[in-house]
């Protein structure tokens, strides 16, 4: 239970970016599609984001510094500004998408209209991250997040085929639905577990809680603890939709749709245990994202930064996060889908992934930073090997969209 504890952090970055609005949908549609045919793309996510998430843990431990804080420093203003530019503005849409998911939550809870939770949702995110210490809102809502293991309880409780299960997982298929379709939805999956967001809450996430390089045992044990639990929540989704839709082929578009397999496998107690879930993980991503967008800005600026600098010192810092969550607000009350949202969020968010892992290699392999502390040669293949997949993924993203009409 010590060792959970430690691991917090990395369990709500992990929640967060595997299993909020974006990998709810994507899995769960993959899983529908496609049945288990894009293990492999979670199996990678997984190792990937452990990967970079291990480097940003390691260079802020070493240096005491954020990755965006030294991006400016080590690539310059004019390349730090467009990885800023870029990755804050998928950010605040993804911003919106976690506070759109929230609202569904509540909408699917209440039978309420999401459009009048959403106001609410922002504000109760902002007071939150206005007035809860940095280390209790990460357990609260790591912790929390950890209701979605749900969906693996309602997995042994469904009529599952478990060696069919696992067959299908070692088999890459279209299932009848084409190729480009296939790898439209493997792109967006991809891109919902290795999220840019995960990376710059988790390295300022260190800062936060003033890891040192004495910290580096405890900054490794968020990783190896809390991203392969995001990813088997996510995985857990997969399934479910697979059992649960699959022999039928249908294409899923709400979280009712999400949830109503738990239901007929646990009940009422399973269905609300699920909402619970949606409701934390999405809750959880949009404390992430929102804090991100402030990390981010404040670091490229050289402001003053963090949940631990009263707001009066750190005035510009909570002003940008201010400005995200209204902005997310705006969003949505334009009445969009907060779902179709959700796909439009993920297709951005693969095209700007290089500009976000790319700077994270090359601070990680600085001696100027980390002295004796960079990257081994094993780390750098490994980095290397995913970035090329991020760039695979960033390339294809938009000529898929096109080719799919942005999906099923």
């Amino acid at each position: 239970m010590r060792k959970l504890f430690a691991a917090t952090l990395g369990v709500l970055s992990a929640v967060g970016g595997f299993v909020d609005i974006g990998d709810l949908v994507a899995a769960s549609q993959a899983g529908a599609l496609f049945g288990m045919a894009h293990t492999w793309v979670l199996l990678a996510g997984v190792v990937g984001i452990c990967a970079y998430a291990e480097m940003a843990g390691r260079i802020a431990a070493v240096s005491g510094r954020a990755v965006f804080d030294l991006v400016r420093e080590r690539l310059g203003p004019r390349v730090a500004l467009l990885n800023l530019v870029a990755s804050w503005l998928v950010t605040v849409v993804t911003l919106a998408a976690e506070l759109g998911g929230v609202a569904l939550a509540l909408q699917l809870a209440t039978r309420v209209s999401h459009l009048f939770w959403v106001p609410l949702a922002a504000l109760a995110v902002w007071l939150v991250l206005w007035r809860l210490r940095f280390e209790l809102m990460e357990r609260i809502f790591g912790l929390a997040g950890l209701a979605l293991l749900v969906f693996a309880v309602a997995l042994v409780a469904l009529p599952t085929d478990w060696p069919e299960l696992g067959q299908g997982a070692w088999q890459i298929s279209a299932a009848g639905h084409g190729w480009p379709l296939y790898w439209f939805v493997a792109v967006a999956l991809f891109a919902s577990t290795v999220s840019p967001y995960e990376v710059f809450f988790f390295s300022s996430g260190g800062v936060e809680e003033r890891w040192s390089a004495a910290d580096l045992a405890r900054a490794r044990s968020n990783v190896l603890i809390g991203f392969p639990v995001g990813g088997f929540l996510a995985l857990s989704l997969v399934a479910v939709a697979t059992v649960a839709y699959h022999p039928s082929g249908v294409s899923l578009s709400t979280l009712d749709e999400v949830a109503r397999p738990v239901a007929t496998a646990l009940g009422g107690a399973g269905l609300a245990t699920a909402v619970l879930a949606f409701f934390a993980v999405t809750f959880g991503a949009a404390l992430e994202t929102g804090l991100s967008a402030a990390y981010a800005a404040a670091q490229y600026f050289g402001w003053q930064w963090g949940k631990r600098v009263r707001p009066r010192e750190a005035a510009r810092f909570h002003s940008v996060l201010l400005v995200g969550l209204l902005l997310g607000v705006v969003m949505l009350m334009t009445t969009v889908d907060p779902v179709r949202l959700t796909e439009y969020m993920l297709v951005l968010s693969a095209v700007v992934l290089p500009l976000t892992y790319l700077p994270i290699l090359v601070v990680a392999n600085d001696r100027g930073y980390l002295g004796d502390r960079v990257n081994g040669r094993w780390m750098n293949l490994l980095g290397a090997v995913f970035l090329l997949l991020i760039v695979a993924a960033s390339v294809a993203a938009i000529p898929l969209a096109i080719m799919t009409g942005m999906g099923p």
